[in-house]
Formats: C-alpha cells, sequence, structure tokens
C-alpha cells in the first residue's frame, strides 16, 4: 500500500498549472493526504473517478484546510472531520484571536481494515510567535491525546504539514534560525513528545542526516538550492514497523512551496 502525503498550498492552483492529475497517475497512491487545500469540494474540477474523497474545510473561505482520496477498492469504516471537542475542551483549544483552529478544516481521520490514517495541517506559529501558545500548549497537546485515543483501537498512521523541523538535521541553517518560527523549543517539545508516545518518524528509519527538504522558500531560490526544512512528516504506531517499507521524499515534485512525502508498506 502507497500513502502520499503533500501540502499543496491551494489545490486550485496546482490543478490550473496542470500537475495535479499527472501527478496521481504517475505515482498512483491508495491513500493521498492534501492539507492547505484552500478549497471546498468542487471548487477544482478534479477527475479521479478511482478515488473516494473526504474534505474537510475551513470555514474561513480560501484559507487552510484538508482533504483525504481513499482509492475506491479499499474499505474505509468512518471519517471524522476535526479534534474530538472533549479534547479541545480539555486542553482548552478554542478561539485565540486568529480563530478556533478546530473550525480551520485541520484534521481528518480515516479508519480503514489495519489502522488509521490522518492527515493534519498544524496551526503555525506565526513569524512573531504569536500562535506559539496555541500551538504548543493546546494544539500539540490535544492532537497527540486524539492519536493516543485511535491507537486504543487501531495502530495510527498520520501525517502532513507539521510546521516544525524537528532537530538541526531537518532544515539548512539550524543555528540562523534557532528560536524562529518553526523551529523553537516549544515546538519541537511537541515532536519530542510524539516519538515518545511511540510513534516513528518513518523517514528516519531509512534516511540520516541533512539536505533532505520538503519546504523551501520562495525567496533567493531557495529550492534550486535546497535551501530548506523538513517540516511534512509520517509517523506511524510502533507495532507498524515491519510492515513499513519505504519512507521518502519526493523534492522533484512540483506545484507547491512543499514537496509530497511518500510511505509504503508491505
Amino acid at each position: 500500500m502507497k500513502l502520499i502525503s503533500w501540502n499543496v498550498n491551494g489545490i486550485r492552483a496546482v490543478h490550473n498549472k496542470g500537475l495535479f492529475a499527472p501527478f496521481v497517475a504517475e505515482y498512483k497512491p491508495d491513500v493521498l493526504c492534501l492539507q492547505e487545500t484552500k478549497a471546498e469540494r468542487g471548487q477544482a474540477a478534479l477527475d479521479l473517478p478511482e478515488y473516494e474523497e473526504y474534505w474537510h474545510s475551513a470555514k474561513r473561505k480560501g484559507y487552510s484546510g484538508t482533504a483525504i482520496f481513499v482509492k475506491k477498492d479499499i474499505v474505509v469504516h468512518s471519517v471524522e472531520l476535526g479534534l474530538p471537542q472533549d479534547l479541545c475542551e480539555e486542553f482548552g483549544l478554542s478561539d485565540d484571536g486568529y480563530g478556533d483552529p478546530n473550525e480551520e478544516g485541520r484534521v481528518i481521520a480515516v479508519e480503514l481494515d489495519d489502522f488509521y490514517v490522518i492527515t493534519s495541517y498544524t496551526p503555525n506559529a506565526k513569524p512573531d510567535l504569536s500562535r506559539l501558545k496555541l500551538r504548543h500548549k493546546q494544539w500539540d497537546p490535544v492532537f497527540l491525546a486524539y492519536m493516543k485515543r485511535l491507537e486504543e483501537e487501531k495502530p495510527v498512521i498520520f501525517c502532513g504539514d507539521l510546521n516544525v523541523a524537528h532537530g538541526p538535521d531537518d532544515l539548512a541553517n539550524p543555528k540562523a534560525n534557532e528560536g524562529e518560527h518553526g523551529y523553537t523549543a516549544e515546538e519541537r517539545e511537541g515532536i519530542d513528545a510524539i516519538i515518545k508516545a511511540g510513534f516513528i518518524d518513518t523517514f528516519r528509519l531509512f534516511t540520516k542526516g541533512n539536505g533532505h527538504y520538503t519546504w523551501w522558500s520562495h525567496f533567493a531560490r531557495s529550492r534550486e538550492r535546497n535551501v530548506g526544512w523538513r517540516i511534512d512528516y509520517f509517523f506511524a504506531s510502533r507495532g507498524l514497523t515491519s510492515r513499513i517499507k519505504a519512507a521518502k521524499i519526493l523534492p522533484d515534485v512540483l506545484g507547491s512551496d512543499h514537496c509530497p512525502v511518500l510511505l509504503e508498506l508491505k
């Protein structure tokens, strides 16, 4: 089974460039997870009849949003949009002045036969760190609690744009970016907690060291020079480790400031 996650930075833009359908045709993912769709279902004239589509769009038009496309020969037992309300209340996740992040279309969970697949578009801490407290104290704890709750039923695979580079090998200029949004101690602590809870950073099972990135700034030809950040991930329950065949970054796929990441299971 092949799973792919991609922050498309606007599904309509990628589709209108003529890049989305050829990408799907070439890689043929069984499950395709998208973040930052910036659209509602039907706004992009996608022709993917072999997939069942599940969309979670933000209440605010043209903002955020996620989607999961699953091949129709795969049984989907349930679909949940957003984070559970009881966990949001427990950790105080609510409108922080920017809006309620649970109304921004950021999470979808689909239940398959053997495991759950969840996609997440994690809130950005903002350059002035004005959303860091929400990210650190509310979002990350709620999301991890949700993953652990689902894992009580079945193993979990979760993916997406988590908006943080975990360690110095995950961005080209770690010293220069220390304490900046996307590389604060608080954001990195969220990934530490995920790993401590038993989830595996699947890419690091196969590839060590730096130079492997999933997002590049539009400035100063950053992508051409590979001055980037690894902020898009596939995490999996430890019990799935023996089934993980490959985990890769696909830097040659264009259309967004992010590139896709791939997970292949036996």
